[in-house]
């Protein structure tokens, strides 16, 4: 196992793979790497991939004290610095999308291009999941509540034909108190401020029909992130990248090939 030592001395874990030019993968809340275990090799023909495992999970370390999405970010660069990579393009999805956000509005320099899927500016100006979706993932049986956050990221046709294992499920070995913090950071987090000063080209994609991170949430994005380019992907939950990944991975490479670097 490879690790980096951030600045607060807390070791992240992470897993470098392919040949070419780096493209940071960052996952969802709560969860590791193996997020992307499905679709990180659609990206090998022409990158290499470079993920890691939040402080919480995986194999980072996993400390008591609180976490946000800024501190995401400086964990990440943390790990650039640590591989010598001055500028990456960088791809995070939902909470990971979040983190993007925080890496490529403070540290310019080290992103270019950005992709933001199935994720949110936060704060008072997103727009929130339903409180049918919050109670049917607060259910007090396990099961039923795994059941529902399946749904949300799947479509029915899809999982028919996919009895798992699901990555996207969040990291079954992290500690109550990582789970706490990773929650706590997520919902904490607010870059409508700093969205403007985005600089990295920039591509938003969504699933059509995703409810745990409502749609309406990807123009929000587009229009706040000067020259961002939007792409709703049809009939997709928000797990898109995995489901629709014949359809997800060549745009997002398309983009990061064609897309002018600053």
């Amino acid at each position: 196992m490879t690790y980096a030592m951030t600045p607060d001395g807390t070791r992240i874990a992470y897993q470098l793979q392919g040949q070419g030019a780096p493209l940071v993968l960052l996952a969802g809340q709560a969860n590791n790497h193996h997020w992307w275990d499905a679709v990180r090799a659609d990206f090998h023909p022409a990158r290499s991939t470079l993920t890691l495992d939040y402080r919480g999970t995986g194999d980072s370390d996993k400390p008591d004290t609180p976490y946000s999405t800024e501190l995401f970010a400086q964990d990440v660069i943390a790990v650039l610095d640590e591989l010598g990579i001055d500028r990456a393009d960088v791809y995070g999805t939902s909470m990971g999308g979040r983190v993007a956000q925080q890496i490529a509005a403070r540290h310019p320099h080290r992103v270019g291009a950005l992709v933001l899927g199935c994720t949110s500016p936060g704060g008072p100006h997103s727009v929130e999941r339903g409180n049918d979706v919050r109670q049917a993932l607060t259910q007090p049986q396990p099961g039923a509540a795994r059941q529902a956050l399946l749904e949300l990221m799947y479509t029915p046709r899809w999982l028919a034909s996919h009895p798992g294992p699901h990555h996207t499920l969040g990291d079954p070995r992290m500690p109550a108190h990582a789970r706490r913090h990773h929650l706590a950071a997520s919902n904490q987090h607010n870059a409508w401020d700093l969205l403007p000063d985005i600089s990295a080209p920039t591509l938003v994609v969504h699933g059509s029909d995703d409810l745990l991170n409502p749609t309406a949430n990807a123009p929000l994005l587009a229009d706040r992130i000067p020259d961002a380019r939007l792409h709703l992907v049809p009939q997709a939950r928000h797990a898109y990248f995995e489901e629709c990944r014949t359809h997800a991975s060549p745009l997002v490479l398309d983009f990061l090939t064609t897309a002018p670097k600053p």
